[in-house]
């Protein structure tokens, strides 16, 4: 029938779904065709906008075939009206099933290899250092072991 049309439902992971419908159709009545039984748990973004009016049709919302609608699951009923935004450096790589890569993930290893490069000089090239110059290696070293502990030892 030439009347349907195609629409992308794109998730937050990047997988899509294609649904069929009716310009007529309305945006609760996606929910309804897409997601029965989670209706109250899905939001659908177009153009930026939260399609929060569930009478308005697809046509009222200039949606046509092929169009992109993100689709986004709360946790709950109650879940806030706005969806957060997606951290962009997940979804910049594939998860590999660990931490996304991204500086805050890097910040800790980077420190500890320069304390580590600067540590190493101060042993083998202790005549370059002056006592404030160690005294201030001892205070980084010390609060950064204090920080890190507190951050990752439960």
């Amino acid at each position: 029938c030439s009347s349907l049309m195609k629409i992308r439902l794109k998730f937050l992971n990047d997988t899509e779904e294609v649904a069929v419908v009716r310009p007529e159709d309305t945006v609760g009545g996606l929910k309804s065709k897409c997601f029965p039984g989670q209706e109250n748990q899905m939001k659908f973004i177009y153009r930026g906008q939260l399609l929060q009016d569930q009478g308005r049709t697809l046509r009222s919302l200039h949606i046509t075939d092929n169009c992109v609608i993100h689709c986004y699951r709360s946790q709950n009923a109650a879940a806030a009206a706005i969806p957060p935004l997606p951290d962009p450096s997940a979804a910049a790589a594939p998860d590999a099933g660990g931490l996304p890569l991204s500086a805050g993930n890097l910040m800790v290893p980077s420190v500890i290899v320069v304390l580590a490069v600067i540590w190493y000089f101060r042993i083998n090239y202790r005549h370059l250092f002056t006592a404030p110059a160690t005294v201030s290696l001892i205070s980084v070293t010390v609060l950064f072991s204090f920080l890190v502990f507190g951050m990752y030892g439960q």
